[in-house]
């Protein structure tokens, strides 16, 4: 994958240097093949008293470690909890030279800590740059558990937080750091930080940044509990900002339809004025759009039907969408129902019809030997069919999902959140988590998993890991956002 400036022809009139990523989102595309791949892997909640690490995989079919850990960065803390991550400069900044994309942001969803990651000096080898501390962060913004992190077309990098350093909801917001990863303060304007914080992402044409609402990290921290949901402790409003201004304009109250509000995603093209969020509780995808007056609205696109079931810890099973993401030529969504197991294919040519093409079980909570059955309506109990992989029973049920640029292959890991992991898959904990990869029908949609490539993070050196989300050093369909 390319990383750092690209120099591409300028049609016979000598060269011209571009910025980073590059300049559409069809033009992505027909980017280079996806050779490593970098992996967010969690000891913290584990019970292992190890440093959590970013793991370098190999995802070249013709090289001999093809599916392979080749290299692990273990940070310099425990308890950090790494979960998402993102780059100091992405296709945003396609249009300015001097920028490259050479930093991998980290942050710890526990700790509070930032970590920026060299991956240009070695891509198979990346190396620490620079620690934000949490002191600092909390000193200067009052901000706490940072979880989404953005790059801007300025040079600095926002990252959403979801509460204050008690876990109190209300203290959420969005820290700016400068370009050498500074603490520049927080980007909305005072009085304009949202209930709940979560993911977000912006559409600078529209002059509109979106962001969701997961809950208060007092709650979420300590496992799910329906109470807390009953108690407000959970979001279900999406949070419409004026961009870049940092205004908070309007508040999407999705009501029932729509708890637990997570990932967002606008549409590629950035002339497009709409996007998805998946709500986990109740398991919909759900579309915003502006509307002609100017101001946003929304509707349930696609929603996952609960199921009955038995020997479970409630009589009827939500999927739990925990994330999802748009193929760059906006023609496909994928998403994952981490309780039930599958991970979804559905065309969005017509965004407000999505249509099924394609459905595969990786695991979940019913999959034949589970001790869970789901009950049908006339009373008889099944369970769905899981393929071994490599001999390997499949663990947990699909979570973090990352796209090939031509949009052929997708990359699956199982580990939510540790806590959470614990609660639901303890399986996961004890034997570490595993990442698949599944051939997409981009032509006439379907998914099947390739039996050919398997990482286990049970046989880790340091002992079984919990894998998270996955970034290509040149940038992917999660991290980019064009101008």
């Amino acid at each position: 994958m390319a990383t750092g400036t690209e120099v591409v022809s300028d049609h016979g009139h000598g060269c011209c240097k571009k910025g980073p990523g590059y300049a559409s989102p069809l033009e992505a595309m027909s980017g280079p093949r996806e050779s490593l791949i970098y992996v967010t892997c969690v000891y913290a909640g584990t019970g292992i008293e190890k440093p959590d690490y970013l793991a370098t995989v190999d995802v070249d079919p013709n090289s001999p470690n093809y599916s392979k850990v080749i290299h692990r960065l273990p940070m310099p803390n425990l308890g950090d909890e790494l979960h998402h991550s993102g780059w100091n400069s992405c296709s945003s900044c396609h249009g300015d030279p001097s920028a490259a994309r050479r930093y991998l942001i980290l942050p710890s969803l526990i700790s509070g800590r930032i970590y920026a990651i060299d991956t240009l000096k070695d891509p198979r080898a990346p190396s620490l740059h620079k620690v934000v501390e949490p002191a600092d962060i909390v000193n200067k913004t009052g901000l706490a558990y940072p979880h989404t992190s953005h790059c801007l077309a300025s040079g600095d990098v926002m990252v959403s937080c979801l509460g204050d350093k008690d876990g109190k909801a209300e203290g959420n917001g969005f820290l700016l750091l400068d370009s050498e990863f500074n603490v520049k303060g927080r980007w909305e304007k005072p009085g304009h930080s949202p209930t709940f914080g979560y993911d977000f992402w912006y559409q600078p044409r529209h002059n509109t940044m979106i962001s969701s609402s997961w809950g208060a990290p007092a709650a979420f921290t300590k496992g799910f509990n329906l109470q807390h949901v009953a108690d407000g402790l959970y979001g279900r409003h999406l949070n419409v900002y004026s961009w870049p201004n940092g205004e908070l304009k309007q508040t999407l109250d999705l009501g029932d339809t729509g708890l637990l509000p997570l990932e967002i995603r606008f549409l590629h093209d950035p002339s497009k004025d709409s996007g998805f969020v998946g709500c986990a509780l109740t398991s919909n995808m759900v579309r915003f759009f502006k509307t002609p007056d100017g101001s946003w609205s929304h509707e349930v696109a696609i929603s996952v039907k609960p199921l009955k079931v038995q020997n479970w810890i409630l009589p009827e099973m939500p999927g739990l969408v925990t994330d999802f993401l748009i193929s760059l030529d906006d023609r496909f969504l994928y998403f994952v129902n981490w309780l039930h197991g599958d991970v979804r294919q559905y065309n969005i040519e017509d965004p407000e019809k999505p249509v099924l093409k394609g459905q595969v079980w990786v695991g979940g909570l019913i999959q034949k030997g589970s001790s869970v059955v789901a009950e049908g309506e006339d009373g008889k109990t099944w369970q769905y069919d899981v393929p071994e992989i490599q001999g390997h029973r499949l663990r947990g049920g699909p979570q973090m999902i990352q796209l090939s640029l031509d949009g052929k292959r997708l990359y699956v890991t199982n580990s939510l959140f540790s806590t959470w992991d614990r609660q639901f898959y303890p399986e996961v904990v004890e034997k570490g988590s595993h990442m698949l990869q599944i051939d997409v029908d981009t032509e006439k949609g379907r998914l099947a998993i390739n039996p050919n490539y398997f990482v286990d993070f049970a046989s880790e050196p340091d002992g079984p890991s919990l894998a998270h989300e996955m970034r290509y050093p040149g940038g992917d369909c999660t991290s980019d956002i064009w101008i």
